[in-house]
């Protein structure tokens, strides 16, 4: 059994194939955490957790012995206000002001299966899946809060799944001003923490730090998951690298503000918390009511980073993703931003949609611009009504004369926003989001759509769902291009006002359920600048995301290599723009932009029919190549061989299921004077099988690829490339 209960001891122990997390009773009716790491056969651990006599600061609860103290235990869920000085998991607030939270162990069971979790994205069991899950609930006997811990294990995956559900069962409301998804303890420090920073246009820069005592964190406050910091983080060994070494994930299934800190004690012991931003949160539990937190997804490695990598990739791929298009690969792609911008009619999208169509493109994207006046960014969002009068004609005939030339049509909608300058502001000034007698800063001169509200959830759902009746569209870009200031919303009472930020959320979820749900042969992507809102609770509803604003090819090899260190490569949009690259100015060679943008779902960002006859040849000559291998962006296994922020030079590797095929990219940066040779080692094959090199017409063994390596091609001049492909013979 992946979960085993002992009853008279009183301990829980949960099992992956690779990992054990355990948990025990102990002391004064406390949960506490007793191991997670590499698995284990014992369940008896309790002595992992001795109770030891503190100094006389350290305090001791009322039905406590002396040698317990709630301060230096490893409390699994830990409540604000108790013996527990640290950072908590729980607090809560009655309304004649008691803030204290004490925890107690009230029971357990054991679920088959996995439940949703109602309202919020979740990973999910597939028919014939396996899956266990845990429900431990603590109870606060003085307020009657009950909490329900939720740890669901599956037998096709190392991943552990956890959340919380708070239920108020007593006659005051009480106000829960934080609630954690999961929280780790570690009875030592000596790790360091991975996580993922940037700014727009520069998303997904992989940062390692050791873990200081006291508290750091990783958060957003910007109503989204942003461009700054990811919710993921990975507590790793010192020794940790791709391929050895311990390694912690912890990445949450959440679009919203969140924190994920650390929190080392006088006695080096580590708590790691995970949840919503309590920064700003206040959410109020009236006596019968629940709170769901978003859930979190936590992955041991034994084996480092690629291990911790892939077993996210297959989990996300297979069992949060969802739709048609989930284990499909996707079509290659024309979006018409880069190449047009707003300046277009329905003569010139043709002409660009008939050169894309002679070069073996799929599908055409038309991006912002299409819908009411809007000729700039400063007007016209949330006017979803086709301008007909720029196109030229109606959007039903414009995507019939697209299609007849063998492409599928897409559309890019914002639908989350609102500009000062749109008829629906005219008509609806109280729809945008700001407290009342406020006046609302701009970004991107836009607003936000106060998508607390139900009347605005369904204005949104009708206006994008109409568009969508009205042509045969097969693909919608969701854009998100600005981040919340003056968060209130004037149809929630005051004392809801710190749930704006959590309701925000939900109603967009909400809205992209009921519009996917309604559209399911529609390829849904999302997008937030590029990488501000990339995350595994978009993924539910939308099976990839533009990666980044920033195209160039240098660029997105940092880019997507830390994207690759949760999120599964089908998820990361990529995409060949023109040079100078309208980010960075830099020159690439067209192979090399498009061997970095075939390591995802692949596309193109330009005008096709501004392109010299010669670069014509070599995108139909990259389209036919990605074709035949797209599979393995689809379902395979990624591996990171070099990392592009370790050197000048970055590998990666794509390795389908079955060890059948292989495709290596390597990018140099600069060149370099009289250079080494340059060998790497390839990982992941089938040691006996043999493989052919479709570009030196060599034939090698596996083990000799993965033991000895490859000696790469000799590479002339700055950002220079190769992509090499190995198929079993």
């Amino acid at each position: 059994m992946a979960i085993t209960v002992l009853q008279e001891e009183r301990i829980f122990k949960i099992d992956t194939e690779s990992s054990s997390y355990v948990l025990g009773v102990l002391g004064n009716n406390v949960l506490v955490h007793l191991y997670y790491g590499g698995r284990v056969e014992d369940a008896h651990l309790a002595h992992l957790a001795p109770q030891r006599g503190r100094a006389s600061f350290w305090s001791i609860q009322a039905d406590a012995e002396d040698d317990f103290s709630a301060d230096v235990m490893p409390l699994e869920y830990s409540g604000a206000g108790s013996a527990d000085l640290r950072a908590p998991a729980l607090a809560a607030q009655s309304e004649t002001g008691d803030n204290v939270t004490d925890l107690r162990y009230d029971s357990c069971e054991v679920l088959p299966g996995k439940p949703d979790l109602p309202g919020l994205p979740h990973v999910y069991l597939n028919p014939g899946d396996e899956g266990e899950t845990l429900r431990i609930t603590l109870r606060d006997a003085v307020k009657n809060l009950y909490v329900d811990l939720y740890y669901a294990t599956f037998a096709f995956s190392d991943a552990i799944c956890r959340w919380a559900v708070v239920r108020n069962e007593g006659v005051q409301a009480q106000t829960l001003t934080r609630a954690m998804s999961a929280s780790l303890s570690f009875p030592g420090m000596d790790y360091d923490l991975i996580h993922l920073h940037g700014a727009w246009a520069r998303e997904f820069h992989m940062e390692r730090s050791p873990i200081p005592h006291g508290e750091m964190a990783i958060s957003s406050f910007r109503g989204a998951s942003s461009h700054l910091h990811n919710p993921f983080a990975a507590l790793v060994s010192k020794d940790a690298t791709e391929t050895q070494g311990e390694v912690y994930g912890v990445s949450l299934v959440y679009s919203g503000n969140f924190r994920i800190e650390t929190e080392v004690d006088a006695f080096d012991a580590l708590r790691l918390n995970c949840g919503i931003n309590d920064r700003g949160f206040a959410w109020r539990l009236a006596p019968g009511e629940r709170f769901c937190t978003p859930e979190a997804v936590l992955v041991y490695s034994g084996e480092g980073l690629t291990r911790m990598s892939q077993t996210y990739h297959n989990l996300y791929r297979r069992n949060l993703a969802r739709g048609k298009y989930r284990d499909q690969p996707r079509p290659v792609l024309l979006n018409s931003w880069e190449g047009v911008y707003m300046d277009f009619d329905a003569k010139k999208l043709l002409e660009m949609a008939k050169s894309a169509a002679s070069l073996g493109i799929e599908m055409f994207v038309l991006d912002d611009g299409w819908f009411g006046a809007r000729s700039n960014d400063r007007c016209a969002l949330g006017d979803w009504v086709v301008n007909e009068k720029k196109l030229g004609c109606t959007l039903h005939d414009l995507v019939e004369q697209i299609k007849a030339l063998g492409l599928s049509f897409g559309l890019w909608f914002e639908p989350e926003m609102i500009s000062p300058d749109s008829d629906l502001y005219r008509a609806h000034p109280d729809w945008a989001l700001c407290p009342s007698g406020r006046a609302p800063s701009l970004g991107r001169h836009q607003l936000i759509l106060d998508m607390t509200r139900r009347d605005v959830q369904d204005y949104v759902v009708e206006a994008v769902s109409a568009v969508l009746r009205s042509a045969d569209i097969a693909y919608v870009k969701w854009d998100m291009n600005r981040n919340m200031a003056e968060v209130g919303s004037p149809s929630l009472p005051a004392d809801r006002q710190g749930e704006v930020f959590h309701r925000y959320i939900l109603g967009v979820y909400s809205v992209m359920e009921r519009i996917t749900s309604a559209f399911p042969n529609v390829l849904f992507e999302s997008c937030s600048g590029g990488g501000g809102r990339f995350d595994a609770g978009l993924l539910y509803y939308m099976p990839q995301n533009w990666t980044s604003d920033d195209s160039d090819a240098i660029e997105r090899l940092t880019i997507q290599h830390g994207c690759s260190l949760v999120y599964p490569p089908s998820a990361m949009t990529c995409h060949v723009s023109a040079v100078p690259n309208h980010q960075v100015g830099r020159v690439t060679p067209l192979k090399t932009r498009g061997a970095v943008a075939m390591l995802g779902s692949f596309g193109y960002e330009l005008d096709m029919s501004r392109m010299t006859p010669e670069d014509c040849v070599r995108v139909r000559t990259q389209i036919i190549e990605y074709k035949c291998s797209r599979q393995l962006v689809a379902q395979g296994d990624f591996y990171r061989l070099l990392s592009p922020l370790e050197g000048n030079d970055a590998a990666f590797l794509q390795v389908s299921r079955d060890k059948s095929l292989a495709i290596l990219t390597y990018v140099q940066k600069l060149a370099e004077p009289n250079p080494a040779v340059r060998r790497v080692r390839l990982r992941g094959l089938a040691p006996l099988i043999r493989y052919y090199c479709e570009q030196d017409r060599r034939i090698y063994d596996g083990a000799t690829l993965m033991n000895a390596g490859y000696v790469l091609p000799e590479m002339h001049g700055d950002f220079d490339s190769v992509r090499l492909v190995f198929r079993c013979v």
